[in-house]
C-alpha cells in the first residue's frame, strides 16, 4: 500500500511513521527531531540526551496511528512506512533518490550509493571511491566534532570534506573558512588545499620587498606546518619560506631543532 507519501514525515525525512523514543517515552518524527528537542541549550543540562537509535523498538503509523514493533509495513493498515527500510538502524525513508545503504563497518546507514563509497577500517568511516588510494589515514577520522562548528561528524547529515592531512570538517564550514581567508586545517595547521599559486605570489611579493640592511643577515628558526621540517632561514617581514617544500605555511620558533634527551633507567 503506497499512500500519503507527500503528506507525512518531518523536516528531516518523508515517511509514514513516527518513533517512540526508548529513552524518554515521547513520540517524535525522527531521531533528529528528538535530539533537537532534548539536547538543545534550552533544556536543563541534567536532562539533555540523545536517542539511542538502535534501541528504537516502537513506531506509530502516520495513516492509522497504530503503535507497533519496528517493521516496514504497518500491521494495521498495510501501508509501507518507508520505501527504504533498515531493520538494523530502525530507519525509514521514502526518498530513495538519496541511494541509502547500510554500512556494517560504520554500523549506520549512509547515503550516496554503496557502489560509490568504501569503508576505511583505520579511519573507521566511509569515503568516496575517489579517495580510496589517495587519502591520508587518520584513526577514527570522523569520530569527533567538526573543528569549526563542533557538531559530531560521524553521523552528521551535512556534507563532509576530507582534508589533505586526513582530518575531516563540514564542507560548509570549510567554505566559510575560505571566505575569511583561512586555508589551514584547524586541527594540525597543515594547508587545507593546493596553495601553489598563493606561494608563487608570495615569492613575487617577497622579491619586491627587500629588507633593510640591518635585517638582511638576520636568521630565524622556523617550523613548517606542511612538511614538519625545522629550518634556519633569512628573516623577512612578510613570510618565511620552507626550504624543503617551498611552503610559506610556517611559524617562527625560539630555537633550533630539539636535542633528543638520553633515556633513563
Amino acid at each position: 500500500m503506497d499512500l500519503g507519501a507527500e503528506q507525512h514525515g518531518c523536516e528531516h525525512y518523508t515517511r509514514r511513521c513516527r518513533i517512540r523514543a526508548p529513552c524518554c517515552g515521547e513520540v517524535f518524527g525522527c531521531r533528529h527531531c528528538h535530539n533537537q528537542a532534548k539536547n538543545s541549550l534550552e533544556v536543563d543540562l541534567l536532562d539533555r540526551h540523545e536517542i539511542p537509535r538502535h534501541e528504537i523498538s516502537k513506531v506509530i503509523c502516520s495513516l492509522c496511528n497504530k503503535e507497533q514493533d519496528v517493521q516496514q509495513n504497518c500491521s494495521g493498515c498495510g501501508a509501507c512506512m518507508g520505501k527504504y527500510f533498515c531493520e538494523k538502524c530502525n530507519f525509514f525513508d521514502d526518498d530513495i533518490s538519496k541511494k541509502q545503504y547500510h554500512c556494517d563497518g560504520c554500523g549506520i546507514c549512509r547515503t550516496g550509493g554503496m557502489d560509490n563509497f568504501f569503508h576505511c577500517e583505520k579511519c573507521g568511516c566511509c569515503y568516496s571511491n575517489v579517495l580510496k588510494d589517495s587519502h591520508h589515514c587518520v584513526e577514527r577520522a570522523m569520530h569527533h566534532n567538526c573543528p569549526v562548528c563542533f557538531e559530531y561528524l560521524f553521523d552528521s547529515t551535512m556534507d563532509i570534506s576530507v582534508l589533505h592531512c586526513g582530518h575531516t570538517i563540514h564542507l560548509e564550514c570549510l567554505n566559510e573558512m575560505r571566505v575569511h581567508h583561512h586555508f589551514a586545517c584547524p586541527v594540525c595547521s597543515r594547508s587545507a588545499c593546493d596553495m601553489t599559486d598563493a606561494w608563487q605570489k608570495l615569492d613575487q611579493e617577497v622579491a619586491a620587498t627587500p629588507m633593510p640592511e640591518f635585517y638582511q643577515k638576520k636568521m630565524v628558526w622556523i617550523l613548517c606546518n606542511d612538511c614538519g621540517a625545522t629550518s634556519s632561514v633569512r628573516f623577512h617581514v612578510l613570510a618565511q619560506k620552507c626550504p624543503g617544500c617551498s611552503s610559506y605555511n610556517t611559524r617562527e620558533t625560539r630555537g633550533g631543532p630539539a636535542t633528543a634527551a638520553c633515556s633513563r633507567v
